[in-house]
């Protein structure tokens, strides 16, 4: 038997709750059944409403005993009876409610304690089997005749909760607790006169109707908690997400930036102290490039930062907050003119489409200036080539070196700066393709529609 499908799994606590529940039932209708709670009275089944449609033969016809004549009757003498008081009965014998005294045709059978058993056993699989367990426990119910009346209402009233709290199926379990309802109402007099101050056809309605009613509350207010905790969980995942795309997006554009115009202060520092006292006017040209790259920096520094506070929709303005431009093709001469002074030698092919799109002219000064940035970092003594055309509505840069040693800064990254080309040309629906060439040296191949907005 495969479980019932449910939204959420019920726990090791709950389960072992509903164990515990259904042998303590079972152990109460046990200890009625057998007696041990005063005399118990059932109804014959062969008077029960369905012994007719059953065909169950009548019971045996037991002859009368002859009649013996009774000797005659000496009158006795008349007392006379006390005077009787307002609202004060004499004589009279009191009567139970009626719904505890025994209903007509009751006899001392007493039921299967199987049957017994099974009217609250099944209550421990209330959560994985809802509506198994509420169907097993209302036949059961049907088939004691009635027998221990008050603890079968609990059973039943306990299992029809279950049914509509427990079950995904919602609309069988309703239709379920009805039939259940008429049912017992209609077969089983004995539980439908148990509940006082009932009639005997609305007691069964009222005890499982109720419990359907419950379960239906509680079953809203947990499905409700259940949402609201899933929209507060999806509410911290989506905030985190932002936090953490604002992180790569912050870390790559400072990578694009700091790494480049760092990597050449710092090859420029060393020639200028391998030659201060050699060639004083090559060490001066060499200062001067370190101020030229530091100001670039400071340049695009003060630009990010102002496009990271003012900017949310990804998209470059270079004319906003009385920024400078961000870096396009026309600075990539300025670009090629500093790695040329940290002593690495650049061939530039130019055949762009004219005029690129801010944001698409600033992704590809950040290729080049990541490729180059990479040959002077890790292959000293190689030359560089640059080749920027386009193709139809595509636009291809490439950059390429011929390999050389690596240099002091070179050492195992993160490939933080490819996987930010990576993003930032994916965001215009371009590509990047990066890997060693055949004859030697290294290759950057990116592609991006250069109509992009």
């Amino acid at each position: 038997m495969r479980p019932e499908p449910r939204t959420v799994r019920p726990s090791r606590r709950a389960l072992a709750a509903d164990a515990l529940l259904a042998i303590f039932l079972t152990v109460i209708a046990l200890m009625a059944a057998a007696g041990l709670q005063g005399p118990v009275h059932r109804v014959d089944v062969r008077s029960h409403p369905l012994a007719e449609w059953l065909q169950l033969p009548s019971p045996p016809v037991v002859p009368s005993p002859p009649v013996v004549p009774s000797p005659p009757v000496v009158p006795s003498p008349v007392v006379p009876s006390p005077p009787e008081l307002p609202g004060v009965s004499i004589g009279a014998q009191p009567s139970a409610p009626a719904w505890i005294d025994p209903p007509h045709g009751a006899v001392s059978e007493e039921p299967p304690l199987l049957l017994v058993a099974l009217t609250a056993l099944p209550l421990a699989a209330r959560r994985r089997y809802p509506l198994t367990t509420f169907w097993v426990v209302v036949f059961a119910a049907l088939a004691t005749n009635g027998g221990q009346t008050w603890i079968t209402v609990l059973t039943c009233a306990i299992a029809g909760y279950s049914a509509i709290a427990h079950s995904r199926n919602r609309v069988p379990a309703v239709a379920g607790l009805l039939l259940a309802a008429v049912l017992v109402g209609a077969l089983d007099r004995d539980i439908a006169s148990s509940l006082p101050s009932l009639p005997s056809w609305l007691g069964p309605y009222v005890v499982l109707l109720s419990a359907g009613v419950c379960a239906s509350i509680v079953r809203y207010l947990r499905r409700s908690r259940d949402r609201l905790t899933e929209l507060q969980q999806a509410q911290e995942d989506a905030m985190r997400q932002a936090v953490e795309a604002e992180r790569s997006r912050i870390a790559a554009e400072l990578h694009d930036v700091v790494t480049h115009n760092v990597s050449v202060m710092v090859i420029q520092a060393g020639a200028a102290r391998k030659v201060m006292d050699v060639e004083p006017e090559l060490s001066k040209q060499a200062l001067l490039a370190i101020e030229s790259s530091g100001r670039a920096a400071m340049a695009e520094l003060r630009n990010v930062m102002g496009l990271l506070a003012g900017q949310e929709d990804g998209h470059v303005d270079s004319r906003s907050d009385g920024l400078e431009p961000q870096p396009g093709l026309d600075q990539l001469g300025g670009l090629v003119e500093r790695v040329r002074a940290a002593g690495v030698p650049v061939d530039v092919a130019l055949s762009p489409p004219s005029p690129l799109p801010d944001g698409v002219g600033l992704t590809v000064y950040r290729v080049v200036q990541e490729a180059l940035t990479n040959t002077m970092k890790h292959a000293v003594g190689a030359a560089a080539s640059i080749a920027i055309g386009h193709s139809g509505d595509w636009l291809e840069i490439e950059v390429t070196d011929t390999g050389g040693v690596p240099g002091p800064q070179s050492r195992a990254g993160n490939g933080r700066g490819l996987i930010g080309l990576r993003e930032r040309l994916a965001v215009y629906g371009g590509t990047l393709v990066a890997g060693p060439r055949t004859e030697g040296g290294y290759r950057i191949t990116a592609r991006l529609p250069w109509t992009a907005a």
